[in-house]
């Protein structure tokens, strides 16, 4: 099923969930084809409901069967493996019927990459909260390509990238009063084994520089501000070391974003959400990439949401979705060639 053949070197094409069909995910992918020689894009096909880019966009559409039609298709139109769940949901006005069908999606795309007929999965922006209105029992995407490809959850990491910084949360979505006791020295430990393996598997980083970022203001003050800098993480930096990792920390976290101090390291592990996401986000908003790391396979995600209110308004900015095709690709072009001794 469109598996890259060894004679030819023909790679196998990205798959491209649509995400909500009421979002921006059908505008954006719609767009990232239109500046695909500009963007140097390789194939790509959308999974998802081909009536959603047509009704805010104008590019040439193409249905397909099998992933492997991808490449004779792309030059003259948008591939697209299409997926129908009900009525044609609008932009910007989300349904129960669009949500299974970004659910399904997700879930054929997954099961395409995992057979090898697609070398990579992209997925566009959902809604959460519809989603769980549809079963769906998970976090996020995330943990939802995780169990599909049989990895638990705690083994998998989720880091965003830009081109000005990668950050790391160690816990994500939970209360911010909830972090100090979610953090352990195992959990630190942990997530940045899998972030250098990561840097290294998916950005060909050889020997790749973490900084951990502190939990409490000044790095806890010697513990007048807090103690699990002492207590949980330099334990966990010690142990890292003694690894064989190049890691460094806790840094306070107010000057670990400083222009001098992103020279410094290859990414920053930081303690909850928006201590990882506010910078990045400042930084590179527009072309910020979420990308999992742990998986047998190649996952990709723009770190933005669905933007209900700007569907199908032309509005759309494609940016970070171009970004995280062009890094799924190259994430999987480094994964062969590390597969091939190159």
């Amino acid at each position: 099923m469109g598996q890259a053949s060894a004679e030819t070197g023909t790679l196998p094409p990205l798959a491209v969930t649509l995400g909500d069909p009421s979002g921006i995910g059908p505008e954006i992918i719609a767009k990232a084809w239109q500046q695909r020689e500009t963007a140097g894009l390789l194939p790509f096909f959308a999974v998802g409901d081909m009536r959603s880019i047509t009704q805010v966009s104008d590019v040439p559409v193409e249905r397909i069967l099998d992933p492997a039609d991808c490449i004779k298709v792309f030059d003259r139109a948008l591939p697209c493996f299409h997926v129908e769940e009900g009525d044609t949901a609008a932009p910007a006005q989300p349904t129960l019927d669009g949500a299974r069908c970004a659910f399904h999606s997700l879930e054929i795309a997954t099961g395409l990459v995992k057979a090898e007929g697609a070398s990579g999965l992209v997925t566009g922006p959902v809604s959460k909260a519809r989603l769980a209105e549809v079963g769906f029992t998970f976090p996020g995407q995330t943990e939802f390509v995780a169990e599909r490809c049989g990895v638990a959850r705690s083994n998998v990491v989720m880091m965003l990238a830009g081109p000005s910084l990668r950050v790391v949360p160690i816990t994500i979505h939970i209360a911010l009063r909830d972090v100090p006791q979610a953090l352990t020295t195992d959990l630190i430990r942990s997530r940045a084994l899998v972030t250098a393996r990561g840097l290294h598997r998916n950005f060909g980083i050889a020997r790749p520089r973490l900084a951990v970022a502190a939990l409490n203001p000044h790095a806890g003050e010697n513990g007048h501000m807090g103690d699990e800098e002492e207590r949980i993480i330099a334990p966990a930096i010690a142990a890292l070391i003694e690894d064989g990792l190049d890691v460094t920390g806790p840094h306070p976290a107010d000057a670990l974003f400083t222009p001098r101090a992103r020279t410094r390291y290859d990414a920053a592990l930081c303690m909850y959400h928006d201590q990882a996401l506010v910078p990045l986000k400042a930084l590179d908003f527009d072309e910020g990439v979420n990308i999992t790391l742990g998986l047998p396979i190649v996952r990709t995600s723009p770190d933005h949401g669905t933007a209900f209110d700007i569907a199908g308004q032309d509005k759309a900015d494609p940016r970070a979705m171009i970004a995280a095709i062009r890094m799924a690709r190259e994430a999987d072009l480094r994964r062969r060639a590390t597969s091939a001794g190159v």
